[in-house]
């Protein structure tokens, strides 16, 4: 990788100054008085909490406040990441790692007599973000801070955000998340920093001298954007970051005379019509209202960000002209595409920009991370609903998709089926605006995220675009910032590897490799096995204070966990188990591995199929659990409620890793990083970043099962009907039927009988077609569980070659090849 020398264009921070018990101590107790207004002996346990976040953030500040003066200081160029979501998680033991102050911080919370484990706990999750995405962003932060990178994180400050998980009689119900309910100690209101963003209404054409026409966009409602700052510190305080996040406000909050007249809710209706577009994430667009909020929030915060960030530019630098030279904005998935049609809109319109001119900044400006190939997760919008709500943004989409098509005639390319397909414009089925494809015409560079992944971009939903506009799609392989999935979630962990490779092992993930070279030494096999067993009781420990459920920590632990969809195949997963029940009980001189299976996960709160996979799974781990003739070989557990903190948990106690989406689905997966980092061996197919991770373990040290992508889509082009594909397997046969007659589920002998039709007649996600692999590889698995210095190798290879997983590498990957904007290498 070509990457820069940044040290030759800008000067580092002076380090993180050596704080003292004594002083932090101190810092804490001016906190609890001034800030929170109590005194030690009126204290509560969250007070206490709040004292400590605003002392740790004080510090932060300070750093903050010196990161953007050394970069309005030096003009580097501007990195701005705009995510629908960023799942943050708990921010305070996070800044405490990254500033280097954790030791004297314990002590300092020591002589008050508080535990810095406990405080930690008492801090909500930020509820910004859904799965892998959110996180992912969060991960781009922190490495763009460590990085020194100059940039800023753009997004919606969700008073609710995605919704909290419960479990009522073994169904998901959505309640709201009550996050800010306490506040957030981390967030800056920025009242001062608000952007008035147009909905609906009319454009007028105006003359603009003889030849020329402007257009004056003239909304029917105006809804405020409200900026929230919130400082992200990288890895030992060398750079602080912005994310900045948007709130939505009514221009006027209450309609007086409404009031005065005594219709008290109609006068607060402006107010709770602007509020909903910052209330939920992803609100259900089952509905045309649920549809219109979507794109809503969408538009809102891209256009702030826009205007936000040209208004910076202009400020510093006077001419709009040079944006793509000091600023980069990346397209976190398709959620942001019409900032491209706003940028267009804010160049053209507001700014008086010539239209090719404009059209080759934006080109510039822009670059998209595509994190799907599922035709949902590219969006549509109705042409309608575009017009009705984004008037000017469709005149503007209409002349690009012509310009756009124009040029593709020109290259030679002007086949009516090749156009349409590439067109902005699908006319099939209802006349929609394909975001994806705005994004990728509009951007300069279009990424994948995983070699895999990238490469079916090519061959499937951009093949066509790739012709038109060929040399745009760049691989960039998602990673994880191995402080928060190493450092700070796995202490034990993390302590052998600093005795083994040193403290240098911290800043460089590259260093890992040293733990390969010992990854026979019986010594520290026992006691990377001693550390996971403890994490393992950790975990237990969680399983019993929520499920009431005792399992035992010896076991193996078996690890499912993240978004429930479909093609992640957690039905795959179950019906293993619900095999592996029966077996145990028709053979109990078998041999089986002691296990215990554990899945976590939200289920979109419309997507029926998906919630009843988890009561599905929660109805078998009822029937397991209850059996004693399992005699201890199997429980079944399902934690509600996943997020970060409860991952941060699971993630050190894993001893396998479930990777099994169907292949060609799975863009790439951060989970399975996190858990090869701690030491878990991974079960999975030939899928996103599994084969990358593949290649770095070795062959000996990962179960590889199933079709590859391209198998996928050849047994796909005979039939998905699976009929055959059960008959043929008396296993499978045997736990297809047991679900289809109701064994569990005695209540409704009916309730899965959707569910297996879907299976039989169905199976896209070729769950039946795997099955009897999958299978296989399950009994091969416990076959390996039982050579303990055989795991135990592998798991120490494991955590030793995924250095290449850092966040660091990706973010250093961007910066140098999509982006152009000068870092610092941590190592």
């Amino acid at each position: 990788m070509d990457q820069q020398t940044p040290t030759a264009t800008f000067a580092a921070l002076p380090a993180v100054r050596n704080y003292t018990a004594d002083e932090l101590k101190a810092a804490v107790l001016a906190k609890l008085t001034y800030s929170v207004g109590k005194n030690s002996v009126a204290a509560s346990p969250r007070d206490w909490f709040l004292a400590v976040a605003f002392a740790t953030r004080d510090i932060v500040v300070e750093r903050w406040i010196a990161s953007t003066n050394a970069v309005y200081g030096d003009g580097r160029k501007r990195v701005y990441y705009l995510s629908l979501e960023f799942l943050i998680g708990r921010l305070l033991y996070d800044a405490i790692a990254n500033l280097g102050i954790v030791e004297p911080m314990t002590a300092a919370l020591s002589q008050l007599g508080l535990d810095l484990a406990h405080l930690r706990k008492l801090e909500s999750d930020a509820a910004l973000g859904n799965g892998g995405l959110g996180r992912l962003a969060a991960c781009f932060m922190d490495s763009m801070a460590t990085l020194s990178i100059a940039a800023s994180g753009y997004g919606i400050r969700y008073d609710n955000g995605l919704f909290r998980q419960i479990i009522r009689n073994g169904w998901q119900q959505e309640i709201p998340e009550d996050w800010l309910t306490h506040g957030n100690p981390w967030e800056f209101e920025r009242p001062e920093v608000n952007y008035a963003i147009g909905f609906g209404g009319w454009v007028e054409a105006v003359a603009d001298g003889e030849e020329s026409v402007r257009h004056v966009w003239h909304p029917d409602e105006t809804v405020e954007a409200i900026g929230y700052d919130t400082p992200i510190v990288g890895w030992r305080g060398r750079h602080v970051n912005t994310l900045r996040l948007w709130s939505a406000r009514a221009v006027d909050p209450l309609k007086l005379d409404a009031f005065n007249a005594g219709d008290y809710i109609g006068a607060l209706s402006d107010t709770v019509r602007a509020e909903a577009i910052s209330k939920v994430l992803y609100p259900s667009d089952a509905t045309p209202a649920g549809q219109e909020l979507r794109l809503r929030q969408e538009y809102f915060f891209a256009s702030a960000s826009l205007l936000d960030l040209v208004r910076r530019h202009v400020k510093q630098f006077g001419d709009i002209r040079t944006l793509p030279d000091h600023a980069a904005v990346q397209l976190n998935d398709t959620h942001p595409s019409i900032a491209v049609a706003e940028l267009m809109r804010i160049l053209v319109d507001l700014n008086r920009i010539d239209w090719e001119e404009a059209w080759e900044i934006t080109k510039k400006v822009f670059s998209y991370t595509n994190h799907t190939l599922l035709p949902e997760a590219l969006e549509s919008w109705p042409v309608p609903l575009m017009e009705r709500l984004l008037p000017r943004h469709m005149q503007i989409i209409y002349l690009i998709n012509a310009t756009h098509l124009d040029g593709a005639r020109k290259s030679g390319l002007g086949d009516p089926i090749l156009l349409s397909a590439v067109s902005l414009i699908d006319e099939q089925g209802g006349r929609r605006v394909r975001m994806g494809s705005l994004a990728f015409v509009g951007s300069h560079k279009i990424n994948g995220v995983s070699a895999l992944h990238t490469e079916l971009m090519r061959q499937t939903v951009f093949r066509d675009l790739d012709l038109v506009c060929p040399g745009r799609i760049v691989n960039k392989t998602n990673g994880i910032t191995f402080r928060r999935w190493l450092i700070e979630c796995n202490p034990r962990l993390t302590k052998i590897v600093t005795a083994v490779a040193g403290e240098r092992a911290l800043e460089d993930p590259n260093a890992l490799r040293e733990l390969t070279r010992h990854a026979d030494d019986a010594a520290l096999q026992e006691q990377v096995a001693l550390a996971r067993r403890a994490n393992k009781v950790d975990l237990a420990r969680v399983i019993a204070e929520t499920l009431n459920l005792r399992v035992d920590p010896d076991a193996l632990f078996d690890v499912h966990v993240k978004r429930i969809h479909e093609y992640k195949r957690q039905l795959l997963n179950i019906l293993e188990t619900i095999a592996r029940y029966n077996t145990i009980r028709a053979n109990p001189t078998i041999d089986f591995a002691p296990r215990v299976k554990i899945f976590a996960g939200k289920a979109a709160a419309s997507y029926t199929q998906a919630k009843l996979i988890i009561k599905l799974a929660i109805d078998v781990a009822r029937v397991v659990n209850s059996d004693p003739t399992v005699r201890g070989l199997l429980k079944v557990v399902f934690l509600p409620n996943y997020n970060v903190s409860l991952a941060e948990t699971i993630m050190p106690a894993v001893d396998l890793s479930e990777q099994i989406s169907t292949a060609g689905m799975e863009a790439s997966g951060t989970g399975n990083m996190k858990m090869a980092l701690n030491g878990a061996l991974t079960v999975g197919t030939l899928d996103g970043a599994n084969v990358e991770l593949k290649e770095l373990v070795g062959d000996d040290n990962i179960f590889i099962f199933g079709l590859t992508a391209a198998e996928v889509e050849a047994a796909r082009a005979i039939g998905i009907d699976s009929s055959g594909r059960i008959a043929a397997s008396p296993i499978l046969r045997g736990a297809v039927d047991e679900v289809a007659a109701g064994v569990f589920s005695p209540d409704d002998r009916s309730r899965y009988r959707s569910l297996v039709d879907t299976l039989t007649h169905h199976d896209y996600f070729m769950v039946c077609a795997d099955f009897e692999a999958y299978w296989a590889t399950q009994l091969r698995i416990d076959q390996a569980w039982r050579d303990k210095k055989r795991w135990r190798r592998s798991s120490i290879l494991n955590t030793g070659n995924v250095g290449w997983f850092s966040s660091d590498r990706t973010i250093a990957e961007y910066a140098s090849e999509i982006w152009n904007a000068p870092f610092r290498p941590l190592a």
